[in-house]
C-alpha cells in the first residue's frame, strides 16, 4: 500500500471494519464526502472532493497520523492512549459513538471488591500499556514493589475468558452494554477511561497547503455531529408571550423571530437538542405558544460564524 503524501489530497484515514468502521461510512456520507470503493480495496479517492480516503486498522490509525503518513484519521480515545501517540496527535472533535468504558472485571463470585485488592495480582488485557500505567499507579500507592507488582499479560482477545481458565484474577477490557462480560461470569470492579470515537490529526502541521481542506472536513463532519443532536422547532406565538416562548428555545445562538402579518404575532425558529424536544414543545403551548411545528434537520456546515442547514421532514406536533 503505497502511502505516500500527494501535493494536492488530503489522506484520510478510517477504520477498515470492527465497531467503528460503520460508523465512519454513515459519517464521511453525511458529510458529503463521495466516494466509490471497489472490491474492498483500501485505498480510494473521493470523487467530489481532494480527498483520499486510506481504510486501516483502527489500531494502526494514530501512528500513522501521529508521524504525518496521512492527514486525518478517525479512531477511538482508548487507541491513541495504548499506542502511546497522544502527544503527537489532536483530537479535532469527539464524534459521539463508538461510545464504551475500559473497565476491571473480576468474577463475581471472588473476594476482591476493588482494583486495589486487585493490585499484586495476575490481569490479562489487550490494552497493557493503558492497564499498565493504571496499575503502575495504584502498585506505586500501595508500596508494591518487584515481584508484588500486579502482573499484567496480554492476549489478543477473548478476553474474558481469561479468569475462567484459570489465567488471571482479573482483567481490563472494553465494556459497552456489559452481557459479554456478564455471560462470562465478570462484574466491573473499576473503570479505568470512557472511550469513543475522536476525529484526528497530527500536532505537527507538515502539509500546510492542505490545512484549508482539513478545516472545511472538520466543519462538516461538526456538522452531522451536530445535526445527529438537535431538531428546528417553529412555532407562531403572540407579544405578550413572545419573551417567554424564547426562554424555552433560546437556540444554539439565538432564535430567529419573524413577524407576521397578523399584528402583534411573530412566527419563532430555534434549534433545540434532540432529546429535550417533546419537553420543549409542551412548555411552548403551556406559554401560549401556537402552530408547534418540529423538523429534523440536516447541517451543510458549521463554524464558529454560521450555521446552514437542510429542513428534511414534517411536524410531529401541531
Amino acid at each position: 500500500m503505497n502511502l505516500e503524501p500527494s501535493q494536492e489530497r488530503l489522506l484520510f484515514a478510517i477504520p477498515k471494519k470492527g465497531r467503528l468502521h460503520e460508523k465512519c461510512l454513515t459519517l464521511l456520507s453525511g458529510a458529503d464526502i463521495q466516494f466509490r470503493r471497489p472490491n474492498r480495496l483500501d485505498i480510494c479517492s473521493a470523487t467530489n472532493l481532494p480527498i483520499t480516503l486510506v481504510f486501516l486498522p483502527a489500531s494502526d490509525i494514530p501512528s500513522f497520523v501521529g508521524k504525518g503518513n496521512v492527514d486525518l484519521g478517525i479512531t477511538g480515545h482508548d487507541v491513541i492512549l495504548e499506542a502511546e501517540m497522544e502527544q503527537y496527535v489532536t483530537e479535532e472533535l469527539r464524534l459521539g459513538f463508538g461510545k464504551c468504558a475500559l473497565q476491571v472485571q473480576v468474577p463475581e463470585i471472588s473476594s476482591i471488591k476493588t482494583a486495589e485488592d486487585l493490585a499484586g495480582k495476575r490481569v490479562v488485557t489487550s490494552f497493557e500499556v493503558v492497564a499498565g500505567r493504571y496499575f503502575d499507579e495504584i502498585d506505586k500507592r500501595l508500596g508494591l514493589q518487584g515481584d508484588q507488582r500486579t502482573k499484567i499479560e496480554y492476549v489478543g482477545g477473548s478476553v474474558e475468558a481469561a479468569c475462567s481458565l484459570g489465567l488471571a484474577d482479573g482483567i481490563v477490557d472494553l465494556v459497552e452494554s456489559g452481557e459479554t462480560m456478564r455471560a462470562a461470569g465478570l462484574h466491573a470492579i473499576s473503570t479505568v477511561l470512557d472511550t469513543e470515537a475522536v476525529l484526528i490529526r497530527s500536532t505537527t502541521v507538515k502539509h500546510p497547503h492542505l490545512t484549508p481542506i482539513i478545516e472545511l472536513v472538520t466543519k462538516r463532519i461538526a456538522g452531522v455531529i451536530a445535526a445527529s443532536k438537535y431538531v428546528l422547532v417553529e412555532y407562531n406565538v403572540h407579544k405578550d408571550v413572545l419573551d417567554k416562548a424564547t426562554e424555552i428555545t433560546p437556540g444554539r445562538r439565538a432564535p430567529t423571530i419573524s413577524k407576521l402579518e397578523e399584528e402583534n404575532w411573530f412566527a419563532v425558529s430555534a434549534m433545540v437538542e434532540k432529546n429535550k424536544s417533546a419537553q420543549v414543545m409542551d412548555d411552548l403551548v403551556k406559554a401560549g405558544a401556537q402552530d408547534v411545528l418540529l423538523f429534523t434537520v440536516a447541517f451543510k456546515m458549521l463554524d464558529r460564524h454560521t450555521s446552514n442547514v437542510n429542513v428534511c421532514q414534517v411536524p410531529h406536533y401541531d
